[in-house]
């Protein structure tokens, strides 16, 4: 057998990203600093975090007819990612997110969907054949939810792992959970696929016990700094906890946390390593500024690790 290999499906943004000592209010004008521009997309962030983590990687995305789209490619390339399904979308500019952070690292985002939206099953039906091949699909709701539906169908026919971080928050049917084997969301997207408040242990629980029902094996709620409740089928669930570390931005945090984890998951690591693997990779982004710019690459994940121990 060779090496497991990994499809994502998902989106391509550019990052605009300022710094705040505190979030505008309405009407308000505030001076911000560290102004930059940084390749993000929850789709492109994840599959980075999986490139970089020693994933045989391929990307299924669409980027505009502009500079910044084939800058983008480029730069995907150089993450250890094959970029065979990825389109230029002509008269189409590439996603946009306008990213404001606060002194606590927290963030608020706007989005521009751009290129994103031509991800459609009609363009996906060019590229099926990957997530034919893959032993893993993950994917994320930045394309068009038609398309994510579809592709875990796909998957579903050619036993190829479907992995869902439901993000950004929406409700999602029934029929899409139940082709899930991995679901990853925040306290809050769990609260929008369940309506139940994750407040504490007790809320994940109950949260994860729903989303069983509707068919998925493996529910992984992202808790911040507290960690992940992880929680298999029949089994009684858990928190396990992250590393701590000095926060400077959560931005691509969780989307690091999804591409390495899945890396590990298809190395063959059992789950609770593979969970302890993507917190690492996580610790490590918070500590740097940026989506892209902040995730780790393999060997520094492993040093990390090591120190732990």
């Amino acid at each position: 057998m060779g090496t497991a290999k990994l499809a994502v499906l998902g989106s391509i943004n550019a990052d605009h990203i300022l710094n705040l000592e505190s979030f505008p209010r309405p009407g308000e004008t505030v001076i911000g600093k560290q102004y930059q521009i940084a390749f993000g997309g929850k789709g492109a962030n994840q599959a980075v975090a999986a490139g970089r983590s020693g994933a045989d990687i391929t990307f299924i995305a669409c980027v505009g007819e502009d500079d910044i789209g084939s800058r983008i490619c480029q730069q995907l390339a150089m993450d250890n990612i094959k970029t065979s399904g990825i389109e230029v979308i002509k008269g189409e500019t590439t996603g946009v997110a306008l990213i404001f952070v606060n002194q606590q690292g927290e963030n608020v985002i706007g989005i521009n969907t751009g290129a994103n939206a031509a991800l459609t099953p009609k363009y996906f039906y060019r590229y099926q054949n990957i997530i034919e091949e893959a032993d893993a699909l993950l994917m994320q709701l930045e394309s068009p939810l038609e398309t994510v539906q579809l592709a875990a169908e796909i998957a579903k026919q050619n036993d190829t792992k479907v992995i869902l971080n439901p993000a950004p928050a929406q409700k999602l049917s029934d029929q899409l959970l139940s082709l899930v084997d991995i679901i990853t969301p925040n306290e809050t997207e769990a609260e929008y696929l369940t309506g139940i408040t994750v407040k504490d242990d007790l809320g994940a629980e109950k949260a994860a016990q729903i989303l069983h029902d509707k068919g998925i094996a493996t529910v992984i709620i992202t808790l911040g700094s507290r960690g992940v409740w992880l929680s298999e089928k029949g089994q009684k669930g858990e928190i396990v906890p992250g590393f701590k570390v000095k926060v400077v931005d959560t931005i691509a945090a969780g989307d690091t946390f999804n591409g390495a984890f899945v890396t590990a998951l298809l190395e063959g690591k059992a789950m609770l390593s593979a969970v302890r693997f993507a917190h690492s990779a996580a610790a490590i982004a918070v500590t740097r500024q940026g989506a892209q710019p902040s995730v780790p690459w393999r060997n520094e994940i492993d040093a990390f690790l090591t120190e732990q121990d």
